[in-house]
């Protein structure tokens, strides 16, 4: 199975992914940290969710698998989301929660290289089940081989040691230091991949 750029999302493809990255990410050290109550949790995040599937779509920046078990956001080189529309629909989908979620952006504002233009792997998700079996590494090489296509670096975030794998088996370092949440909080790990 060869993964597909999706463009144009239809409503219920739209639906399909918030829920699949929400599901995926209830138990993610970053989201129970913005949203510590789990039945709330599980309210909120498919509209969060559905913030960054559209986002992504905009740019035509949506790769999936043809069965829709797994689906990967990024953002191409050169992409200047509105911050301003994105914080009133942030508000909208976590209501008292944005606060959180604006902490996590401002820590990883801070971290992000200035360098080259890149690609930036925002979020990636394999159904539960599906997981271990190459999925998400087939869809990070999509990204990658388009990167390395245009000579262009690609970033990342890693919220898990499984993320992380995937990141360093397509050639990915870390960069800098853990982005490392208040309070004790969880840590992203900031990766980067040079052009091959």
């Amino acid at each position: 199975m060869s993964p597909s750029t999706l463009t144009r999302l239809t409503r219920s493809q739209i639906t399909h992914l918030s829920a699949l990255l929400a599901t995926t990410f209830h138990e993610d050290a970053m989201t129970r940290w913005m949203i510590p109550d789990e039945r709330l949790r599980a309210e909120l995040l498919p509209n969060f969710f559905r913030v960054f599937v559209e986002l992504s779509a905009s740019y035509d920046a949506v790769l999936t698998t043809p069965d829709g078990d797994a689906v990967l956001l990024f953002l191409p080189p050169g992409a200047e989301p509105d911050d301003t529309a994105l914080d009133a629909a942030f508000a909208e989908a976590l209501g008292e929660h944005a606060d959180a979620l604006g902490t996590i952006a401002r820590l990883q504002a801070e971290a992000h290289p200035h360098g080259p233009p890149h690609y930036y792997v925002s979020f990636g998700a394999v159904r539960p089940g599906r997981q271990q079996g190459g999925l998400m590494t087939e869809l990070l090489g999509e990204v990658i081989a388009r990167a390395d296509a245009e000579s262009a670096p690609v970033y990342a975030e890693a919220s898990s040691p499984g993320g992380e794998a995937a990141c360093r088996r397509l050639g990915f370092e870390r960069l800098g230091e853990d982005i490392t949440l208040p309070s004790n909080g969880p840590a992203l790990r900031p990766m980067w991949r040079n052009p091959r």
